[in-house]
C-alpha cells in the first residue's frame, strides 16, 4: 500500500461526512483511526486502526506502534473534536500540521482570546452577523480561499439555518478583515494548515470570535468546492502529508447549505421528501437526517442532532441559490406530536421550521 494518510475519526453523520472522506480518499490512501468505522465509510478505506482518537494518550501509543510498521505521511482530524489529538500525534511522528500547543489554545476559549490579544488581534463573543474565512497557510503564506457566510436559529441555541459562500464575495477584498486573518495567524505560530477563522462583523470591524485548524463541518467543504473549484479536503491532506496543494479557484459562483429545524418539541411521526426536490433548477442534494418515531427538540433549544434535513443549491450568485433552496424547500414535510397536549384547535401539522420557505 502506498504510504498512507492517518483519519482520526469518520465521523458519524454520513449526510455531512462522507463527502470529506471521499475527497481525501481520491487523492491518497486513508487509513481511519476509529473505534468501529461506520459502514458508509468502508469503501473509502485503505485500512482501519482500531483506537478510541477520544483517548489521546492510547491512541497517541496506537498510532506510533503503526507508524513503526508503516510509513505513515500524514495525519488528520477529521473534526474539531479531534484536532487536539492529531497534533500531538504528528508532532511525535515529525510530520507537519499545527502543534499540540497552537491545537490546545484553540479547544480553549480562554487560552484562545489570551493568545490573540497578545498579538493585537481584534477578538469578540460569537454573535450576529457572523462569517467564517476558509483559509490556508502553507510555509508563510496565507491565503484566503473562500468567505462563509453564517445565517443564526433564534436564541438561546443560536443553531445555524443557512450557509452561504460566494466566489466574490466583497469580503475576500476587506483590508481589515484581512488584517484580522493574518494577525491571528501570526498569533497562533500557525505556518501550515486549513484553518475555519470565524469573525463578527461589527461597527469597530471584523473580529474574530473562534478559530479552528481544521476542516469546517457541516458541509462547508462542499460549498466551497461548489463555489470555488477549491478542494478544501484535499487541500488539508496534502498540507498534512507535506505537499504543495493547489488552491486555484476554477469555479466563480455561489452555494448554499439550508438546514431543517422542528418547529415543535416532541416526537417526529412523519418526514417526507417529495422526489421533485432533485429536479429543482440548482439543486445540488437533498437529504434527510432524521427518522420518524425518534424526540425532537423545536429550532430554540435545538442541537445539530435534531435537524430533519439539509439541502444544498448552487447558483450564479447568492439570491439565485436562495431561490433554489425556496422552492427545494416546498418539498419537504414535517408532522411533530408535541410532547405536551395540544389545545383543541391547534394543528397537528408543523412545518419543518419557522417560515420554512422564508
Amino acid at each position: 500500500m502506498p504510504q498512507p494518510v492517518l483519519l482520526l475519526g469518520a465521523g458519524r453523520r454520513c449526510a455531512y461526512d462522507e463527502f470529506v472522506l471521499t475527497r481525501i480518499a481520491a487523492a491518497r490512501p486513508v487509513v481511519l483511526v476509529d473505534a468501529a468505522p461506520p459502514d458508509w465509510a468502508r469503501p473509502c478505506l485503505a485500512g482501519h486502526l482500531a483506537a478510541d482518537p477520544g483517548k489521546d494518550g492510547a491512541t497517541a501509543s496506537a498510532v506510533v506502534r503503526f507508524a513503526a510498521r508503516h510509513r505513515v505521511r500524514g495525519v488528520l482530524a477529521h473534526s474539531a473534536e479531534y484536532m487536539v489529538a492529531a497534533a500531538r500525534i504528528a508532532g511525535q511522528l515529525g510530520l507537519p500540521g499545527p502543534s499540540h500547543v497552537t491545537a490546545a489554545a484553540c479547544a480553549d476559549p480562554a487560552v484562545l482570546r489570551a493568545a490573540l490579544a497578545a498579538g493585537a488581534v481584534p477578538v469578540d463573543e460569537p454573535g450576529t452577523p457572523r462569517v467564517c474565512a476558509e483559509t490556508v497557510v502553507l510555509d508563510g503564506e496565507i491565503r484566503i480561499v473562500a468567505i462563509t457566510r453564517t445565517t443564526l436559529g433564534p436564541a438561546p441555541a443560536r443553531q445555524p439555518l443557512r450557509h452561504t459562500v460566494h466566489a466574490h464575495d466583497g469580503l475576500l477584498h476587506n483590508r481589515f478583515l484581512r488584517l484580522a486573518v493574518d494577525r491571528t495567524v501570526h498569533a497562533l505560530g500557525l505556518t501550515r494548515g486549513v484553518l475555519h477563522i470565524g469573525l463578527r462583523l461589527t461597527d469597530r470591524g471584523p473580529r474574530v470570535t473562534d478559530v479552528t485548524p481544521c476542516l469546517p463541518d457541516d458541509l462547508i467543504p462542499l460549498l466551497v468546492r461548489r463555489a470555488t473549484g477549491v478542494d478544501l479536503a484535499q487541500v488539508a491532506a496534502a498540507l498534512a502529508t507535506g505537499e504543495v496543494p493547489d488552491t486555484t479557484p476554477t469555479r466563480q459562483r455561489a452555494a448554499a447549505i439550508r438546514f431543517a429545524y422542528p418547529a415543535a418539541t416532541g416526537r417526529l411521526d412523519r418526514l417526507t421528501l417529495a422526489p421533485e426536490a432533485a429536479r429543482e433548477p440548482g439543486a445540488d442534494r437533498m437529504i434527510l437526517t432524521r427518522d420518524a418515531g425518534h424526540h425532537v427538540t423545536a429550532g430554540p433549544h435545538a442541537t445539530v442532532d435534531d435537524r430533519l434535513a439539509l439541502w444544498v443549491a448552487v447558483g450564479e450568485d447568492p439570491a439565485g441559490c436562495d431561490d433554489a433552496l425556496r422552492r427545494m424547500g416546498r418539498h419537504l414535510s414535517a408532522r411533530v406530536a408535541p410532547a405536551v397536549t395540544a389545545a383543541p384547535d391547534q394543528p397537528d401539522e408543523q412545518p419543518a421550521v419557522p417560515d420554512l420557505h422564508g
